[in-house]
């Protein structure tokens, strides 16, 4: 049961899609009323009390988010790292290989009006991997809700709520995300790819 989620692993709901070109087996399917108790999924094997805030922020546990494909793949862009029984976190990403925290730093120095923790206090971040981003932005007075499809990465969204991180796992498909516009002061997409779907979604926030 390690990773499952009734709603988006629905394997007999994905079957029956017309078309996936709009990344749609990414988006939620719930089971029927008959399957509504499948939605009860319980803890993994070895599966420990989450470290607490504020050193979770740095190290979660690996017994609780065993997932060693994204220090493989990631590990070079000081995104997370693997020591002993923990996973730890540099804080750095694809966008801030030197550091979230500073590359907050140089985000304020180039747009002083954005103003973290006065101006921004409510941020999404579309794509965002391990999350480092919000974990940061928490000392600076913002609340960060942190988002990510369940993909080839394994899922991204189990790191960012181990941490103690606002996080759900969703997709920019074919339906819009349950927030009215302007619900956000801004929203990030650190993936140059998410960028043209932000801001088509954004418009659609509008309407």
């Amino acid at each position: 049961m390690r990773e499952y989620i009734p709603c988006l692993d629905n394997v007999e709901a994905i079957k029956k899609l017309k078309s996936t070109d709009k990344g749609e087996q990414f988006e939620r399917h719930c089971p029927g009323k008959e399957k509504e108790l499948n939605c009860l999924v319980p803890p993994p094997k070895d599966y420990k009390t989450p470290i607490t805030w504020p050193k979770s922020r740095d190290e979660v546990w690996f017994s609780n988010v065993p997932h060693t494909r994204l220090v493989e793949d990631k590990g070079g862009q000081n995104w997370i790292k693997r020591d002993k029984d923990k996973f730890k976190f540099p804080g750095g990403g694809t966008q801030f290989i030197h550091g979230a925290d500073q590359y907050l730093d140089q985000i304020s120095k180039m747009v002083p009006d954005i103003s973290f923790g006065r101006h921004t206090r409510v941020v999404l971040d579309v794509g965002c991997g391990v999350a480092s981003f919000g974990a940061f932005l928490f000392s600076r007075n913002v609340t960060t809700l942190s988002i990510a499809p369940k993909d080839v990465h394994e899922n991204q969204i189990q790191f960012a709520l181990e941490r103690g991180v606002p996080a759900m796992v969703a997709a920019f498909a074919t339906h819009r995300l349950l927030y009215p516009s302007q619900a956000f002061d801004l929203i990030i997409a650190q993936d140059v790819e998410l960028i043209g779907s932000v801001m088509v979604s954004s418009l659609l926030w509008l309407r």
